[in-house]
């Protein structure tokens, strides 16, 4: 797999010693260094064969999916924390498998994971869910909004916490859709 390369660097002019035009500062670009090695040490180094990279340096998100090398069909994901705030350009990543897809917060507010304290949770990993089916609540302004899922297909992972504040936007669930 090729490692993620950057965009073309910009220069400074000549100055006026007549030395050599050098690399401008960039904003956040150590830390675009230190994400792409990052992420090309996950690469080299998890269990079986990678099958999807995303990263994302503002409010870094780095997934790393990958094949477990005793059931090839099952894979795993680790997702990165969260970067310092200065951080803001986009690393560039490979192409994405088309059949994972994500389900978002419609709105700011309070995620709830099932209709009630108590009650068992919409969905769970590895549970098959349909298109418009309820994945969660996302409670704004004491108005509780059911969360749908736009595809059919099979949870992978919950990625918000039962009683946890999220953002528009932000990730919930993914799902993995069958292959067209």
């Amino acid at each position: 797999m090729a490692e993620p390369t950057a965009s073309a660097e910009q220069t400074e002019p000549t100055g006026r010693t007549g030395q050599p035009a050098r690399p401008a500062e960039q904003p956040g670009h150590e830390s675009l260094r230190l994400l792409r090695e990052e992420v090309s040490h996950l690469v080299k180094t998890v269990p079986g064969p990678v099958t999807s990279v995303s990263a994302r340096l503002g409010e870094c998100v780095l997934e790393v999916t990958w094949a477990s090398q005793a059931a090839p069909d099952v894979e795993r994901t680790v997702i990165a924390a969260p970067a310092p705030a200065e951080a803001s350009a986009e690393a560039p990543a490979p192409p994405a498998d088309d059949t994972l897809k994500r389900v978002t917060a419609p709105l700011v507010g309070t995620f709830y994971v099932a209709p009630e304290p108590g009650a068992p949770p919409f969905v769970q990993p590895g549970d098959r869910i349909e298109a418009g089916q309820t994945i969660g609540i996302v409670e704004a302004m004491k108005l509780m909004n059911p969360v749908v899922s736009d595809w059919a297909g099979e949870v992978l992972q919950v990625m918000a916490a039962d009683a946890e504040p999220v953002e528009f936007g932000q990730v919930l669930v993914r799902v993995r859709t069958e292959r067209t």
